[in-house]
Formats: structure tokens, sequence, C-alpha cells
């Protein structure tokens, strides 16, 4: 199979591993009927942005590729969730940020945690929960850094606590502050397939979530497989 173009519509192939089968090109379709279904108001922006609120207002999640206001690791940023400590707060107290080929179900449980989540606040400074999530689902510590870094099996994707990339917004306006970033490189050298990124003050436990997500071990449906990854993906069955 051609990876680089859409197979039929009638055939779906299951794949693993989900960090590297991308987000089908559906990520805007898939996060905003979550949202929806989960009661959050939407509204186009006049940066050509989808916005969607919590019904409470202190959870916001924007579309922001068709504005492209910056880049992670060469790709466009595609998804901004933020959260703020009141409704009427001009700023926010954490930023989250996805590019496009991030799977959909790791940002789609990141975000359900986040609207189960009592308050949007910081959260534990407990920063192994993240890297209890991925050793769970097999993941291996890096041997120089086991307290911040956790890789897949296959060596293939990152998540990472440190220095943050310029552009990433947080309430606590300090420049030394760490922060988790995860990426997914199939091939050494190449492009990288996706890139996120979470601000200093993004609660552990939420990044935990997307983290968990991520390293699931279950197979995903795709109709179409992202170009450069397709060495590194097992087709589990079609249907």
């Amino acid at each position: 199979m051609d990876p680089s173009h859409p197979v039929s519509p009638d055939l779906t192939y299951w794949v693993a591993p989900r960090h590297l089968a991308g987000d089908d090109g559906v990520l805007a379709e898939r996060i905003g009927d979550t949202l929806t279904d989960l009661g959050w108001r939407m509204w186009p922006t006049s940066r050509n942005s989808l916005l969607y609120v919590s019904p409470d207002g202190l959870r916001g999640a924007e579309w922001i590729l068709a504005s492209y206001p910056f880049e992670l690791g060469g790709l466009p940023v595609a998804w901004q969730v933020s959260a703020r400590p009141h409704p009427d707060s001009a700023l926010t107290e954490w930023n989250a940020y996805f590019t496009a080929g991030v799977p959909h179900e790791a940002l789609t449980d990141f975000l359900l945690a986040l609207d189960a989540s009592e308050t949007p606040d910081v959260g534990l400074e407990n920063a192994e929960a993240v890297l209890t999530a991925l050793g769970a689902r097999g993941w291996l510590r890096d041997m120089d850094c086991p307290h911040t870094t956790a890789t897949d099996p296959g060596f293939s994707t990152n998540v990472s606590l440190e220095m943050l990339p310029p552009l990433i917004h947080d309430a606590d306006p300090r420049d030394d502050l760490l922060g988790w970033q995860a990426w997914a490189e199939p091939v050494l050298g190449a492009p990288y397939l996706w890139c996120a990124s979470f601000s200093a003050s993004a609660p552990h436990e939420l990044v935990a979530a997307f983290a968990s997500s991520l390293a699931a071990p279950g197979p995903v449906p795709r109709r179409t497989l992202p170009v450069g990854a397709e060495d590194r993906l097992t087709v589990v069955r079609r249907g």
C-alpha cells in the first residue's frame, strides 16, 4: 500500500503502535466532535480559528492550524488547549500545544481528563506520575535522565521534562522553567511526525493521561498512514 494516499473509504487498517499511527487526517473533526459531545461551546474567530470553551468557562481548546501561529519541531501547531483560574481572566494559567499528526486518541483522552478535573489549576508537583504512566505501558526510562525522560521500546518517540521552546505561554513568567515535551521521530534525522508541548504549570496528571493514552498497546483504525512511519507500523488486520 502506498501510505501517501488514502485507501478506499470502505477499508480500514488497524495498525500499531498508536504513537506512530498519525492523525488519519481527521484531527480537527475528531477533537471537535469530542468537545461538542462534552458540551463545550464553539464559535469561529477573526483569526480563522475555531474556539471551544467548556461550560464553566475555565477551559479552552482552539483549532489554530489555519492561522499558523508558530511551529514545534518544524510542524505547525494545530490545537492549543488552555485553562484559566476565572472565566473572566485575561491570562491563562497554562497552555498545551499539539501539531498536526498527533494521534487523535491521545489528545482526546487528554481533553476528557481535563474536562473531568474539578479545577484546571496547576497540578501536582509529582512529575513522576508521567513516567510511571509510561512505565506501566512498557516504555523505557532514559539511562542518562531516568527522572525526566522516557522512550518507547522502538526508540522512535520520546516524552521528556525539559526547557521550554520559544512561544510556549504560561502564567509563571520565568524563562528557566521546565515543561513536558513529546515528539515522534520515526527515522532518526528525518522530519518529526508530530510534536506536543505542555507549559510549566500544566498539571502532571493531565500530561500523564496523554502519555498513557499515547503508549496504549492496542491497534487503532486508520484509512491513511503517515508518510515516513510506514516501515515502523504493523498492520494488525484489515476490515
